[in-house]
């Protein structure tokens, strides 16, 4: 059941990195962002941020809330812990550095809330989401490398 449910969202977590991917080849030329630059995108431009930004929180969102705590509990990981015990468990086994997800995070957070007056942040965070997306990518091809190593182990 653990094995399916990972498979399955491991297959979730595919279409949001096409997603990111593809919207950031697309404003690729358009970043980083200023303040001028953001007030004068185009319609497409607004589109391909809002589906980076919101691809990026699903992915994060994905890993967080259900992949992490699943794939430890595949290996064999006591999960009935704290959140941050599980990312330092992550970490330990070489897939998750724990600051780097901390600070995705936060930015995640930044632009989940968008305020007419605090457009420097939100620009901010777009320029680091765009930026760091790939380690999210990565991170997301880490773990799922990490889960069948050990589905090969039990395998065998």
């Amino acid at each position: 059941m653990l094995q399916k449910r990972l498979i399955d969202y491991f297959k979730e977590a595919k279409i949001h990195i096409e997603k990111i991917q593809k919207a950031k080849s697309l404003l690729e030329k358009s970043m980083p962002l200023n303040l001028e630059d953001f007030e004068n995108l185009n319609e497409q431009e607004q589109d391909k941020l809002d589906i980076l930004a919101f691809r990026f929180a699903k992915l994060q969102d994905l890993l967080g809330d259900k992949v992490f705590r699943l794939i430890l509990e595949f290996s064999g990981f006591n999960t009935q812990k704290k959140f941050i015990e599980l990312l330092s468990e992550l970490e330990k086994e070489g897939v998750l550095d724990l600051d780097k997800w901390i600070e995705l995070r936060n930015a995640r957070n930044d632009i989940a809330h968008e305020y007419p007056d605090n457009r420097e942040n939100i620009i901010e965070a777009i320029n680091f989401i765009f930026k760091k997306s790939d380690y999210l990518i990565n991170l997301t091809q880490k773990l799922e490398e990490y889960f069948y190593e050990i589905k090969k182990t039990r395998d065998n």
